[in-house]
């Protein structure tokens, strides 16, 4: 029988952090780390069978470790994002069918997001959680012109990003053929010409970048638990 894994990205750097926070995906939200609010989601949706946690160095790993749902491998990330996930690729079990890659400096995706994007990529092999573009986007030239791009076919690219797991390392495997510097798993795939199907979030799902960042993630995660509906 195929099995589902997750990919826990939580090697990134947290540069732009601003030293006020040395660890982002470790930074306590509501009482807990973001890796945990993240571990949570997929527990709860029931959607992985196994994980794969990236780490930046051995005593994060520690750390992570103790919120790491389970089974779970760990891996060394690598320079760059997509660096870390051909890293976490190479140790998904043979059986493994689908793969879930999520970035955990995005705490707030919701179990029935995740049981959604499960069910959509068993019949469309690649899917992205995605919302709409509401700016007005321009594209600046070099001689100063601005192209105003249509706003109605612009999508935001979240995570989790889920794939059959036979596409998704063809396409880093073709990534890494062709030097190319991508900043998110839909591109790899785009490389290979397959489509990547979108399910639209209606609901806050940023990611923690500046110190700015953990006020807002804080209210928004309080104002999802007044949503939640009481047993």
């Amino acid at each position: 029988m195929s099995r589902t894994a997750a990919i826990l990205l939580a090697a990134g750097s947290s540069r732009r952090m601003g030293g006020t926070v040395p660890d982002k995906v470790l930074a306590p939200l509501a009482g807990k780390p973001l890796f945990a609010h993240c571990a949570g989601a997929f527990l709860q949706s029931g959607v992985a069978d196994c994980y794969v946690v990236v780490y930046r160095d051995q005593r994060q790993m520690l750390e992570l470790s103790c919120y790491a749902p389970t089974p779970a491998h760990y891996v060394a990330g690598g320079r760059e994002r997509q660096d870390s996930v051909i890293n976490a690729l190479a140790e998904l079990p043979d059986d493994v069918a689908y793969v879930f890659i999520h970035d955990c400096a995005r705490p707030l995706v919701r179990p029935e997001q995740l049981v959604a994007l499960h069910k959509i990529v068993r019949r469309e092999q690649a899917v992205v959680l995605a919302h709409r573009v509401a700016d007005t986007i321009k594209q600046h030239h070099g001689d100063g012109r601005l192209c105003t791009l249509d706003r109605s076919r612009l999508w935001a690219m979240e995570t989790p990003q889920v794939f059959a797991r036979e596409l998704i390392t063809r396409a880093y495997d073709r990534v890494a053929v062709r030097r190319r510097r991508i900043t998110d798993d839909a591109a790899a795939v785009s490389l290979l010409g397959h489509p990547v199907a979108l399910l639209e979030n209606t609901q806050p799902n940023p990611k923690l970048t500046t110190p700015a960042d953990l006020p807002y993630l804080e209210f928004l995660l309080a104002h999802s638990a007044a949503l939640e509906p009481r047993a």
